[in-house]
Order: C-alpha cells, then sequence, then structure tokens
C-alpha cells in the first residue's frame, strides 16, 4: 500500500541551532500547526490511519532535528502516543531501588533484545539472554533433527513444526482449552494468523456453495482484521457499541444482529479491545453465548474469531476466566483462537503468533490457507520462537513484570491527561477501562479532536475514525515512550 507523504514545510523557516530554547518552542508548534492543517484530511481517508498519523508525526520529528530543535523542545512538543508496541530500549522508569523488580530499565536485557555491553539509560547490558536465546536455538534444532524434524527443508503443510505447536498447546490447555498440536497452526503474527482464517474459512463457505458471508464487526475495534475480510469479499457489518456498556457488544444486541443479517457466519471479538481497553468478562461471554447458541441449534454455523492479542496484560485471574468461557463443547468447536506474544510480551518485531481451532474438522479444513500462502514458515523464526517460549516458561516473573510495567504507564498516562484536562478542559470523559492492553481511549469536548489536541498539547493520538468510530474519541498509546510522573 502507498501512503501520500506529507512533509513539513521548512521553507519559509530561519530556524538554526543559535534560537533560544522558548523560539524553538514557538518553531515547532508552527511546524506542528502548519502539518495537521495540511494533512487532515489524508489521516481521515486513509485505509490505514494509525500508521498515517504514526509516520507523520515520526516525519514532524525528523525536519525538527534537521532544524537543530533541541532534543529536551522535542520530547516537549511532540509526545507520540499513536502506535501501541513497547519499545524495550527506550524504557527510563525505574520505580524504587536500581537492579530492583521496578527497574524496568532492564526489561530489554531481561527478555534478550538488549546486546551485550548495549548502555541503556544508566545501565551497561550484559546481554546474557540475548546470547541464552541463541543457545538455545541451536538445543532446539538438535532435538527437532533426533526427532527427524529438519526444519533447513520444506514444511509440507506449512503450519510450523510439531514440537513448538506441541509446546503452545499445553499452554492453551493451561487456560482451559483441551488441544492437540494438530489444532494449532503457527502463524507470522496475530494479524497473519486472521487473514489466514478469513481465506480458510471463505473456501469452506465456497465448497458448500454459500456465496453470500459476512462479519460482524463491534466497533471501535482494530481496523485491519476488516480490511483483511473486505479484500476477501466478505460483506462487513459493522456495530455501533456505545460508551454506557463500556464499549461492548451486548446479548440483546447480538440478538437483534443476528435475526436481521441472515448472511453473518463470522463474528471477530476482541476478547480484550483495542482501542478501548475494556475487556469482557466471562458472564459477559456466556451471555453472547447463549445467544449464537440459538442460531446453532437450528443449523446456522456461526464462527467466532476470538482475538486474544491483550490477554496477559491484566489480572491472571480474569484472563483465566474469560479464556475458561469459551471452554464448553458447542462453543468451544464453534471458535478460532488468536494469539501472539507481540503485545503481552512486548515481542512486537519477533512476529510470534498462533491459531487454535476448536473444531479438528475446521482446522484440518484450514490448513490449505497456510501451505498456499506462506508454503513454509522460516527456519530460523521457529527457533527462535521456540527460544521464547523456553524463556518465558523458565521465567514466569518477566510476564509479571510487563504486567505491572503497563499498569504504572497506564496510570502515569491517566494522570497527565487529567492534568491537561484541568488546565485546558479537553476530554468529555477519560476512560479508566479494566486496566488492560497498552492503551487509553478517551472523549474529547465537543469542538476538539485529535489535531486539536495535538496541536493544542503535542500529544498524538489516533481519531476514533481509525477505529470506526467517531472523532470526538481519541486512543493514546503508552508504548513506545515513557510517560513522566505527574508532580
Amino acid at each position: 500500500m502507498i501512503t501520500q507523504k506529507v512533509p513539513v514545510d521548512i521553507s519559509n523557516s530561519s530556524v538554526h541551532s543559535s534560537l533560544t530554547l522558548l523560539e524553538q518552542h514557538k518553531t515547532v508548534r508552527e511546524l506542528r500547526s502548519d502539518l495537521l492543517h495540511r494533512s487532515r484530511s489524508i489521516i481521515e481517508q486513509s485505509p490505514s490511519p494509525i500508521r498515517v498519523m504514526a509516520r507523520l508525526v515520526a516525519e514532524l520529528e525528523k525536519q525538527c532535528r534537521e532544524l537543530n530543535i533541541a532534543e529536551e523542545v522535542l520530547r516537549s512538543e511532540i509526545v507520540n502516543r499513536t502506535i501501541g508496541d513497547v519499545d524495550l530500549r527506550r524504557i527510563t522508569e525505574c520505580e524504587g531501588e536500581p537492579g530492583g523488580p521496578g527497574d524496568y530499565r532492564l526489561l530489554a536485557d531481561e527478555l534478550g533484545v538488549a546486546l551485550p555491553n548495549e548502555q541503556l539509560h544508566g545501565y551497561v547490558a550484559t546481554g546474557e539472554i540475548y546470547l541464552w536465546l541463541r543457545d538455545q536455538m541451536q538445543q532446539c534444532e538438535r532435538e527437532l533433527l533426533q526427532q527427524g524434524i529438519d526444519l533447513r527443508v520444506y514444511d509440507l503443510y506449512g503450519v510450523g513444526n510439531p514440537m513448538l505447536r506441541s509446546w503452545l498447546a499445553s499452554e492453551m490447555q493451561k487456560l482451559g482449552l483441551i488441544v492437540t498440536d494438530e489444532q494449532l497452526y503457527l502463524a507470522l503474527g496475530a494479524m497473519d494468523s486472521i487473514d489466514k482464517v478469513f481465506r480458510g474459512l471463505s473456501q469452506i463457505y465456497r465448497e458448500k456453495n454459500i456465496t453470500i458471508n459476512a462479519v460482524l464487526f463491534p466497533e471501535p475495534g482494530f481496523n485491519v482484521p476488516e480490511w483483511q475480510a473486505r479484500s476477501l469479499g466478505y460483506q462487513l457489518y459493522q456495530f455501533h457499541t456505545q460508551a454506557e456498556n463500556n464499549f461492548k457488544l451486548t446479548a440483546i444486541q447480538l440478538d437483534d444482529i443476528l435475526q436481521q443479517n441472515a448472511d453473518i457466519r463470522i463474528i471477530y471479538l476482541t476478547v480484550t479491545n483495542n482501542p478501548t481497553t475494556f475487556a469482557y468478562t466471562a458472564d459477559e461471554l456466556t451471555k453472547l453465548f447463549e445467544v449464537i447458541r440459538k442460531y446453532w441449534q437450528s443449523g446456522r454455523d456461526i464462527y467466532i474469531i476470538a482475538d486474544l492479542a491483550y490477554i496477559g496484560t491484566t489480572t491472571p485471574e480474569e484472563d483465566q476466566a474469560r479464556i475458561e468461557a469459551f471452554a464448553v463443547t458447542d462453543v468451544f468447536l464453534h471458535t478460532i483462537f488468536v494469539s501472539t506474544f507481540s503485545k503481552s510480551h512486548t515481542l512486537t518485531g519477533e512476529r510470534f503468533g498462533w491459531v487454535t481451532i476448536g473444531d479438528p474438522k475446521i482446522a484440518a479444513a484450514l490448513m490449505p490457507s497456510w501451505s498456499n500462502t506462506m508454503a513454509s514458515l522460516p527456519a530460523e523464526w521457529q527457533l527462535r520462537f521456540m527460544a521464547y517460549v523456553r524463556l518465558i516458561q523458565s521465567r514466569p516473573w518477566i510476564v509479571e513484570k510487563l504486567r505491572a510495567f503497563y499498569r504504572m504507564r497506564r496510570r502515569r498516562l491517566i494522570a497527565q491527561l487529567q492534568k491537561f484536562d484541568a488546565e485546558q478542559h479537553l476530554f468529555a470523559k477519560i476512560h479508566f477501562g479494566d486496566d488492560a492492553t497498552v492503551y487509553n481511549w478517551s472523549q474529547l469536548r465537543p469542538g476538539e479532536d485529535a489535531f486539536s489536541l495535538f496541536e493544542k498539547t503535542g500529544i498524538a493520538g489516533v481519531p476514533g475514525s481509525g477505529f470506526g468510530y467517531t472523532n470526538d474519541y481519541i486512543r493514546f498509546s503508552i508504548g513506545v515512550i515513557p510517560v513522566p510522573v505527574t508532580e
């Protein structure tokens, strides 16, 4: 996809390194305002507004550095909270004693991202885990070869090696889902997983001579699956959820939608929602399943794609209850679960993802979506995936530390937004969410939107339209850059 770039116009600017800090602040604000006025329509019309907004802000930062704007000015005038991914190398927060459990700077080293002797915000990384992961990759390859599995040759099914799949199946079993490795397929992240599932289900419908197929997308929601479904010829039903229901689909609403639209065959359900940060409770899920059960019993097959990307970012007991709600036999057989390490373990660039398919027959029918799209998963990728599974299993405290880190940043961001609101009255409501994901979802006052807020505060978020919602809402990420302590 080619997206039009909106360069920052600096032709009339006479900024030099000799400018005072006050003059630099003024210059950045002028550039920021000019960028927004010229790029608003491009962002609103783009099929990927999240990435476009992020690129525009990055380009603005680049232009300011070319003008020798001081870093301290940049940090205060351009705060990029568009993309959700955590950048481990940019973590500066340390709560308590250096080297203690609240020293989040160490996460880059503890997760094997930091190189040996890499200097990161006041400490020098050992690189011990970086090297350990590579040693584990070699050990895993030797173990696979002993079982007659050579990742260096063609994988006929393309779904990944059975050893890693069995490990992940065991992890799903711990959550209450009884599956085997034959019901679990590897993929290059959650987005790749979802695309393959849509392709596979589409083929299943064609083989049954079912030509009209629709997907229900409760909104606001992650917009990439909508683009994927549309490109594959599905009809889309986008249901606008309400704030009074914490932006979640209710059982009554679902029943009404399914009654009125007999062509809905797939429900895309983000169990813990991006962007809203609200999560379905086990009871809410059970009530939704009771509605769908009526249609299953009448002979109408409706599949649930359960996106679990943010399972692991909040209270473990609540996450466990959510997944166990799917374990009822008829629900389980109609559900395809999408999992990833990208968000819960801050491993976005690694692209570790997998799907768990409740019905073994559907699993077999979906397999061609893997073999006919990627042919064979990269050997090194599978080995690294295996090494990370072993790291996480051997050091469960890392997951707890990540949860605490997310919680700390969410708390700080809410405090910062409250401070801005007290000074400038920008928000109608700052939502706390369910203490989950790596975002904040808030409503702006009438007359304000993501662009005016960026112009006034320097904080760049993603407008609600990027998630199929209204632009009086905005999503902020806690991920890429630290959140300052609000005094």
